[in-house]
Parts: C-alpha cells; structure tokens; sequence
C-alpha cells in the first residue's frame, strides 16, 4: 500500500467520488484508509452523565484504498507516487 498518513487523496469511487482529503489514518492490513471530510456517517451517542442528553455526531469512516488515488499539489489532478 503506497498511501500513507498525511498523503492529500481524491475519491474515485463511490458516493463522494471527486472530493479530495487528507488521510488521518492508514490501515495497511485491511488495506482501508481514513480520509477527512469523506465517508461520513451519523453516529448516536449516548448521554455520558445522568441527566444530560446524548447527541448525534458525525465520523469518518474507512474507505477501501482501490477507491482513492494520490493527488499532485500542482495539478490537482491523481498522480503516481513520486520518489521521495
């Protein structure tokens, strides 16, 4: 897996296709990456004390490293990885 942590990447499949992010995580064994502001779902959390009301917040969820391609800075446009 060639993505790492901190590589700027556009969607190419899916729901948020053409969106570009910035990866939080990188999770080589599942070959699954996490990418901010893309794949976000609703989560219902629960009250953390008695008396007080839960909420819904949003998290990112993974999305299959196949679906994302690396981003040059100049172009904007998937580019290959270059030697670093």
């Amino acid at each position: 897996m060639k993505i790492k942590k901190d590589d700027n990447v556009i969607v190419l499949a899916g729901k948020d296709k053409g969106k570009t992010g910035k990866v939080i995580k990188a999770m080589p064994q599942e070959n699954r990456v996490v990418v901010s502001g893309i794949n976000m779902f609703k989560k219902n959390q629960r009250s953390r004390k008695q008396g007080s009301k839960g909420q819904v917040i949003e998290v990112n969820g993974s999305i299959d490293v196949s679906n994302v391609a690396l981003v040059s800075e100049a172009k904007k446009k998937p580019a290959k990885k270059a030697a670093k």
